[in-house]
This record gives C-alpha cells, sequence and structure tokens, in this order.
C-alpha cells in the first residue's frame, strides 16, 4: 500500500476534545474519526486493526464449536417486556425511536432475550443440546460519560457468545472452556502477562459473574491481584468471605488500576423460563434450557492495546493485529522501494511505503505514531553496501540485511 494514497493523514498535535490516550493516538494516527462523544469510525488502518483483532476472537470461537450468526440491532420491546428490560426503570441505557407507524424499536445493547427467542423454535429435546452460537456486531448503549475513547463507546463492536446446556454441570464444564479460549486470545494479542481473570458481582444472575481485567493506568475498575495464582477480585465483591471461599491471601494482593475486556455469566433459566425454551428429557419431562453468556469487545480491545502498548513516539501495535507488517521507508530512493514492496506482495506479505514528498524526519516520525512492528529504511547511503536498515519498532533494535534478503526474512520473522 502506498502511504500518499492513504486519505487519512497523520496530525501532530492531540485532539482537543479528547482525554483518553488511546482516542488521542488512534486520532492522530489515522486509524479513528471521532463523529460525537463516543461515536467513532473505523479509517482504513484502524479497520484492519479491528478486522485482525475480529479474526483471531473468531478463530477461538469456531475451535469451541460456536457457530456464528448476525441477528438485528433494531429489537422490539415485546421480548424484552417478558424479560422486565425494556422500560427504561430497570435499563436505562437504551437507545429508542418512535415508529411512524406507531410504536417503539430498540437498538440492542446486548442479545440474550433475541438469542433465547430464536432457540425458543430450533431446540426441543435433550439432543438438540448442548450448543453455542455467537455474533461480532455493533452494539448501542446511551452512556451518560463516554471520555474513555472507544474503550467505553456509545456505539462498539461486541464478540457475544450464548451457550445452551441441560444442566449446570455441563454449562460449567463449558466454562471452563470459554475461560481458555479468551486466555488463548490474550495471549495471541499481547496481553495474557497482564490479563486477569476476576472475581466480580453475579447480580440477580449469580453470585458471581467472571472477568478479564487487563491492568492499565487508565482503567475505570479497581482489582486485588494475586500474581501467583493469575486471579483478582473487583473491588465490589472484595471482601473478607469472598476471599476465604477463593483460598486467597489478603497479604498477597496488589492493588491495581485495570480495564475490563471481557466477561463471562451463567445465566441459568432466567432467560429460558421467560421466553419459552425449554426441552423434552430422556425421561420425557419439560424442563427450562440452562443459559450462559460470553462477552468480548474488539473494539474496546483495540482501544486497550493503544492505550497500554504505546509509548511517547506513538502506537506499537503486537504483530498480530497491526495492520501491516513492515513500513517501507524510502529516503529518495523510491524505485528501488517500490521493487521492494512488490516483491513483498508478491510473497503475500502486506507493508506500507511511505512514498511521500516529505522530510526524513517526517517520515520517521509517522512511523513511530502508525506504530508498525517494523521499520525498513531505504536509504543511499545503505545501498552503497547493498543493505536495508530494519528497525524493530518495540525493542528498538536495529539489524541490516543485504537488499535481496528482504523477503526471505520477511518470511522467517513475520510469518504467524
Amino acid at each position: 500500500m502506498l502511504q500518499s494514497k492513504l486519505f487519512a493523514k497523520t496530525r501532530r498535535e492531540d485532539p482537543k476534545d479528547e482525554v483518553a490516550k488511546n482516542a488521542k493516538l488512534l486520532i492522530r494516527a489515522g486509524f479513528i474519526h471521532k463523529e460525537s462523544a463516543g461515536v467513532y469510525a473505523f479509517l482504513p488502518l484502524g479497520l484492519k486493526t479491528l478486522n485482525k483483532i475480529c479474526q483471531i476472537i473468531r478463530e477461538e470461537m469456531n475451535t469451541l464449536g460456536a457457530q456464528e450468526v448476525q441477528l438485528t440491532a433494531l429489537q422490539a420491546p415485546e421480548l424484552w417486556q417478558k424479560t422486565d428490560r425494556w422500560s427504561d426503570d430497570k435499563v436505562d441505557n437504551w437507545f429508542k425511536t418512535e415508529l411512524k407507524s406507531g410504536g417503539e424499536l430498540g437498538l440492542g445493547f446486548t442479545h440474550e432475550e433475541p438469542f433465547a427467542a430464536i432457540m425458543s423454535e430450533n431446540v426441543s429435546s435433550y439432543k438438540d443440546l448442548p450448543l453455542a452460537v455467537y455474533q461480532i456486531q455493533t452494539k448501542f448503549r446511551n452512556e451518560l460519560r463516554a471520555k474513555s475513547g472507544i474503550i467505553r463507546g456509545r456505539e462498539f463492536l461486541m464478540k457475544d457468545l450464548y451457550s445452551f446446556h441441560t444442566n449446570e454441570k455441563d454449562l460449567d464444564e463449558y466454562h471452563l472452556k470459554v475461560r481458555q479460549a479468551y486466555e488463548n486470545i490474550f495471549q495471541r494479542l499481547g496481553i495474557a502477562d497482564r490479563t486477569f481473570f476476576t472475581f466480580a458481582s453475579g447480580g440477580v444472575f449469580s453470585e458471581f459473574s467472571y472477568e478479564f481485567q487487563t491492568l492499565a493506568e487508565a482503567g475505570e475498575d479497581l482489582i486485588y491481584v494475586d500474581q501467583e495464582q493469575k486471579i483478582a477480585v473487583n473491588k465490589e465483591v472484595y471482601t473478607t468471605e469472598v476471599l476465604a471461599k477463593q483460598n486467597l491471601d489478603k497479604t498477597k494482593l496488589k492493588e491495581c488500576q485495570s480495564i475490563e475486556v471481557g466477561n463471562i455469566f451463567k445465566l441459568g433459566t432466567r432467560f429460558s423460563e421467560a421466553l419459552g425454551l425449554d426441552f423434552v428429557t430422556e425421561s420425557g419431562e419439560r424442563q427450562p434450557v440452562v443459559m450462559g453468556s460470553y462477552g468480548l469487545g474488539p473494539s474496546r480491545l483495540m482501544g486497550v492495546l493503544a492505550e497500554i502498548l504505546s509509548d511517547d513516539k506513538g502506537l506499537i501495535w503486537p504483530l498480530a493485529v497491526a495492520p501491516m507488517a513492515l513500513h517501507l521507508i524510502s529516503l529518495d530512493q523510491d524505485e528501488v522501494a517500490l521493487r521492494l514492496l512488490t516483491d513483498l506482495e508478491s510473497a503475500g506479505i502486506e507493508a506500507l511505503f511511505d512514498d511521500r514528498a516529505v522530510s526524513a524526519g517526517e517520515k520517521f516520525a509517522d512511523a513511530d505514531l502508525l506504530g508498525l512492528p517494523y521499520r525498513v529504511v531505504v536509504s543511499a547511503k545503505n545501498l552503497a553496501t547493498n543493505q536495508l536498515e530494519i528497525k524493530n519498532r518495540q525493542s528498538g533494535a536495529v539489524e541490516f540485511i543485504p537488499v535481496l534478503e528482504l523477503v526471505a526474512w520477511a518470511e522467517k520473522n513475520l510469518r504467524p
């Protein structure tokens, strides 16, 4: 890709109406565009990163055997009235609109009700269970405050997975599988070492819900972390009784700011009973289906990566989700650089070629801001010795390789 053809331009100054680091960096780098508070458009480079995050999530969900679907964002009130989640005094973050023909529709903030309703028409026997379905879909929440960039927005992308079981034991077993899938995702994103399985309030569903919290100075949550066991407790349930139940030693816990990146709820039969989702057991009895809900935010994860994997120069993307792996910088050597770009693309290696007629300083500054994993400098000085300079954005390490070995180097170092 030629950088001169990107319509989204980089900025030197932070946007004045942003306080969150992730929003400042992503806007300056031309990854996102702010429409209004909590509402952002994803531009070419930003969308490539978001799609790669989604693909990692999709692969792990498919490995679980979950089936992908796409439900509607527009929601009629009837389903939600059955579970007492339509009225504003019960759920205060609905976006609702009046229909010209009369009545109302809402923009979905979650999808337990619609999934349960669909399954009530497709599940009848114990032989149909267990099953799991998921979607990666835009959600809408009328947040009172939206000052955290794409970490907490009014319009955002969510992966919501729902599982359906004959009993609690089967739900518990699936819960452990999803937990492992989430940990795989965080490992692939490069944040596993700072993301903790966290006990939190279960609300009306159960004694506990289970969050995945990533340590971050800008985090909205306060958790208490046991580094050895790799688990944590949210401040909202931080009691002596909870610590004893989880065998946690208060003296070993560290208080940390964090960002919630995922959650798991054991829903039980609340939604299935309200919406007529039941099944016939092997002995002929009719029982409500037991449900689980598992949330993960791709756009929020992108914001978290921008928040914690960055420095004072700009973004630092992990190789797995960077919009491109290489940033080719030509210092008046465009012809050679273009040939290298063609060779890389022929080998299936994504690269961004800075072919702009700007100073070397501006090119280097923008390379740091965009944060692609490796910068390759093509200069007359290096070509005089038939070499290219390669710099690792994360470590700052520099190496030199022969010009003709770039593709071989890339295939060795940039393949998953």
